[in-house]
């Protein structure tokens, strides 16, 4: 059925149009004669039908009135109907002026027909929209069953969600109303939608007009003010969803498929971060950038943020297939005009290296690849400098060789007076990289932060699992801390600092506050609908090897100088004897081949003095009771 009407819908529009013409022009003649048309001006009438319904037809083909979608008429219609008719009805009236010498034609007549054929023509596409668009109310019996959606936010992008739900009958969704908190909203109407109160509101709000989902539509949203509104979801028991912050609408448009659950990065995040765009895109635009570690968490972003500002390619270089296999289907599927190569590859085998620079040509370098797990290195020592210490060497030198001019190392807040096998190799590689862009024409530069949200192995995928699971959760000490940054975040802000670097640089990124990882367990316990302590309990399990409670940014002997960036520092890199760490470096790799673990850590503690192996406090295996329960909770929710 609906078929075949699209088949005959030309002939439908024409019919319309047609009843249109005439019904305006009749429409005209009795409004002139108080609705009693005199019997001789009917002759008149009949005589004038077909030549107004050629000129005005002729006229409205010709304007494209025969094509289009009445359901999404909008102002540009308007304006095309107005023209086309004030073109039809001028013709109209230069052939009742010339050829017919208004006999029998009343002037106001010819006004009032523009006029009416004006109004039915475009009433008759903004009520087909209307009815589209659920503009007007139903019977009860009649409403097809739809989710009810409250939009926090009335701006732009909450107007854009409001708009696009209305439109779009598949989404089986009606959008009840608005929150916003500008005092200047309150009471009016967007999108034909009711601002029915401010944030605070919430909980009447979705009573009252029985909310089934909140949608937040605030992109430019603080991690506070989300966390308040999904409590206030909590507190009225509504399902809550949320649009990507600005940092991940680069492009600015806001639709529907942008909606998803909200998850740790909104309420743990900070403001987003301010990209100098033309800067980033001046020297990665056309430029062939290598991505060491392409199918790793910060790799693969990395490859997302690149793709965007049109390099010339981006050679995938990874050592295990399948996350190879993944990046590269995605970024086919999101960026078909951007040029890829896959390389699986080992950043160990110094051939197979310069091989691939010589193949490739890379002008810019993000070196992502290295081993992060911090107990899984404390048992594996000998891997842990072959792979984030002798590999970032190979990887450097071959940049250093064959020219690159941009070479951006990625580090860990864990190289910071490292208690840790894992975080004294990526001091070590700080180390050479520091000394090596004092010599190079390359810009080697190293950028530094601490844990990225959702990373593959990280607490928050272990938390979901345990969540999932029933419980207990396990957190290895209560006054553990952290500094977190979400993935994008961390990825933009390494490519800015690319852009930055002159050459031996260390770039600190601005992490904020540290995060205790109670509270993190307990936001997400909350998050999947869960009470902490009651649905879910959180164990103690003790520190592990090589973990200490509290993270740096920075060295004792390191200051910070601000950049042009406010979320970027440069630390001020101490200076070591080249040809002393040369040799020392030589001595480590041997000793590591030799698989010599107790000399290996040795000699790493000579390179990184500050190495210090701690004494872990921990606590034990740990089943709260509930008093203590509530007095670790409200101190993670205060601190």
């Amino acid at each position: 059925m609906y078929k075949s009407l699209l088949e005959k819908r030309v002939w439908i529009i024409v019919a319309v149009q047609v009843a249109a013409i005439i019904g305006s022009f009749v429409l005209a003649f009795a409004l002139r004669f108080d609705m009693k048309i005199p019997e001789n001006y009917w002759s008149t009438l009949w005589a004038l039908f077909p030549v107004l319904l050629a000129i005005k037809l002729i006229v409205f083909w010709k304007t494209g009135l025969f094509k289009g979608w009445w359901r999404y008429a909008s102002m540009a219609d308007l304006i095309v109907i107005f023209k086309a008719n004030l073109i039809g009805s001028g013709g109209f009236v230069l052939y009742a002026v010339y050829v017919y010498r208004l006999e029998n034609i009343p002037r106001s007549v010819l006004a009032l027909d523009f006029i009416f054929c004006f109004l039915l023509m475009g009433g008759v596409r903004f009520v087909t929209r209307a009815f589209r668009e659920n503009y007007f109310p139903m019977p009860l019996n009649a409403r097809p069953e739809r989710i009810r959606v409250l939009v926090v936010g009335a701006g732009d992008a909450g107007q854009m969600i409001a708009r696009e739900i209305r439109q779009n009958p598949r989404l089986r969704s009606e959008v009840v109303g608005f929150l916003d908190d500008d005092p200047k909203k309150k009471g009016e109407r967007f999108q034909g939608i009711r601002v029915l109160g401010r944030q605070g509101n919430l909980a009447s709000v979705c009573s009252k007009n029985n909310v089934h989902e909140v949608i937040i539509a605030i992109p430019s949203a603080s991690s506070r003010e989300i966390r308040r509104i999904v409590e206030r979801c909590l507190e009225a028991g509504v399902k809550f969803k949320t649009l990507p912050g600005v940092g991940d609408l680069i492009d600015g448009r806001v639709s529907v498929q942008h909606i998803r659950e909200v998850n740790l990065e909104d309420l743990l995040g900070r403001e987003p971060a301010r990209l100098d765009v033309e800067k980033i895109r001046a020297y990665l635009s056309g430029k062939r950038v290598l991505v060491t570690g392409a199918g790793g968490s910060i790799g693969s972003e990395i490859c997302r943020q690149v793709a965007r500002f049109s390099p010339g390619k981006i050679i995938l270089f990874e050592n295990a297939e399948t996350p190879l296999f993944h990046i590269e289907q995605e970024l086919l599927k999101n960026f078909p005009d951007v040029r890829l190569s896959p390389i699986v590859g080992d950043i160990r085998y110094r051939a197979r290296v310069e091989a691939i620079f010589d193949e490739f040509m890379p002008e810019v370098v993000f070196h992502a690849a290295a081993y992060k797990h911090v107990p899984m290195m404390e048992h594996n020592p000998a891997e842990a400098v072959n792979n984030n210490v002798r590999g970032t060497k190979i990887i450097a030198d071959a940049a250093n060789s064959f020219g690159v001019k941009n070479f951006v190392m990625i580090s860990t807040d864990k190289a910071v007076n490292p208690t840790n096998v894992m975080g004294a190799s990526k001091r070590a590689a700080e180390l050479y990289i520091q000394s090596l862009g004092r010599r190079s024409q390359t810009h080697f530069v190293t950028v530094r932060f601490g844990n990225v949200l959702g990373s593959n192995g990280s607490v928050v995928p272990t938390f979901k699992e345990q969540i999932r699971k029933g419980g207990p959760v396990t957190v290895t000490h209560p006054e553990v801390t952290r500094f977190f940054m979400t993935i994008p975040e961390a990825s933009q802000l390494v490519l800015q600092a690319g852009s930055m670097g002159k050459g031996g640089e260390i770039f600190l990124l601005d992490m904020g506050e540290p995060v205790k990882i109670i509270h993190l367990a307990e936001e997400l316990i909350r998050l999947s609908g869960l009470r902490p302590y009651e649905d879910v309990d959180i164990t103690f399990t003790g520190l592990r090897p090589g973990e200490k409670l509290y993270e740096e940014l920075l060295l004792s002997g390191e200051g910070t100088v601000p950049t042009a960036h406010e979320k970027i520092m440069v630390a001020s890199a101490a200076f070591y004897d080249e040809n002393v760490l040369q040799q020392q470096l030589e001595e480590l790799f041997e000793r590591a081949r030799a698989m010599d673990l107790a000399a290996t850590v040795g000699i790493l503690k000579e390179i990184v003095p500050e190495y210090r192996q701690p004494v872990n406090p921990s606590p034990g295996k740990v089943y709260l009771h509930p008093a203590v329960r509530q007095g670790i909770s409200m101190s993670a929710e205060t601190g």
